[in-house]
């Protein structure tokens, strides 16, 4: 038996933890990684990847059988399992290194979260790894130039005051005014604010932040079920037009503290900066370039909204007669349209509707107090 073949045997038999771990154990000792030996809490940290990426893909399997029973027409079916075998090991691995090197822990709650997305091309799956808010916060404090003592984060509402105390005559430490008039009638998100303290009161800052600044980093086409307003239902077998409360205060907030936490306002240190790092800066701009609707999909993902209490699963949209495509009014176009943007998701492809991927994955593995195992 040759070397190749016996390598392989040994493969076959080994459980698909053990070949995730060999392949992150490869990339470490590799070229672009760099030759490094992973220390015994690098080892935990791929371990508890595994699981969760694990408890991820089960999840996404049992809502894919799901959607396929519930389907019409056939050809909506995802025919490409949630399965290991499935996965693009290659690039999880790669991430894996990556993150495993910034000490990001998927085990924690909103540090870390596995988004399958299919590759058509490869007919695989891509597992984005894209870090949460506590994620964020724990690269810009662990990455600072100078590490700030403590980062207070805040909406302000139409009701509430406040003021910026900014550094003058006879003030030389930057701060402000913040009260809450009215708890329980606050009014209407006008805006935000971080107040990052450092130990050297003088080098504190108040990072402002507008509602309509905020909206710029909204998705073009946001989901109305995590930022309200008007969307759309199928009630009886017809789309009708519904008003969303949504997650206003979660998804501003988010917005907000990516804002707080970023390199403008909270400087990394040159000599802390390594490869891990660039890593991470270099996915962030490969996902801003991905579709409004897959970026949607991942802020709100990455951000532990209590999905338990969230995402609520909605019956499945009846297909299309296309039959009765030449008789519709402009209101049936309209819901058509709205179809066609749903007979796309159903794909799984990188365009589906945040909403439906969402209920894909599934809201347990996303809980704010981490995995029920």
């Amino acid at each position: 038996m040759t070397k190749g073949k016996e390598l392989n045997k040994i493969e076959n038999t080994l459980t698909m933890s053990e070949r995730f771990q060999n392949k992150v154990m490869q990339e470490f000792g590799g070229n672009i990684a760099g030759e490094l030996r992973m220390t015994g809490y690098q080892r935990q940290l791929v371990q508890g990847y595994f699981i969760v990426i694990d408890k991820t893909l089960r999840t996404a399997e049992e809502e894919r059988i799901r959607k396929n029973e519930s389907n019409k027409e056939r050809r909506y079916d995802n025919s490409l399992p949630f399965t290991w075998t499935n996965v693009n090991l290659d690039g999880l691995s790669l991430d894996a290194v990556h993150y495993a090197q910034l000490g990001l822990d998927m085990m924690e709650a909103n540090h870390l979260f596995p988004i399958p997305y299919k590759n058509s091309k490869k007919n695989k799956y891509d597992m984005t790894l894209m870090p949460g808010y506590n994620g964020i916060k724990y690269i810009a404090e662990n990455y600072a130039l100078n590490k700030p003592k403590d980062v207070r984060i805040e909406l302000v509402h139409k009701n509430d005051h406040f003021k910026i105390l900014k550094k003058n005559k006879g003030v030389d430490i930057e701060s402000y005014e913040f009260e809450i008039v009215d708890p329980f009638d606050r009014g209407d998100i006008i805006g935000g604010f971080g107040y990052i303290e450092y130990d050297d009161p003088h080098k504190n800052e108040v990072v402002p932040m507008s509602k309509k600044d905020m909206d710029k980093r909204k998705p073009k086409y946001a989901s109305a079920s995590f930022w309200g307003g008007q969307g759309k239902e199928y009630k009886n077998g017809k789309m009708v037009d519904v008003e969303k409360e949504g997650w206003k205060e979660e998804m501003y907030t988010k917005t907000l503290m990516r804002e707080v936490f970023s390199a403008k306002h909270i400087p990394r240190d040159p000599k802390k900066v390594d490869d891990a790092y660039q890593y991470m800066h270099q996915q962030e701009l490969r996902l801003s370039a991905i579709a409004d609707t897959v970026q949607q999909t991942i802020d709100v993902e990455a951000n532990s909204i209590p999905f338990e209490d969230a995402v609520k699963r909605e019956e499945p949209m009846p297909a299309i007669n296309h039959a009765d495509t030449a008789k519709c009014t402009a209101e049936k176009e309209a819901e058509n349209k709205a179809r066609v943007a749903y007979d796309s998701a159903k794909s799984h492809e990188i365009t589906e509707s945040p909403d439906d991927e969402i209920d894909k994955i599934g809201d347990d593995v996303f809980k704010n107090k981490g995995l029920n195992f």
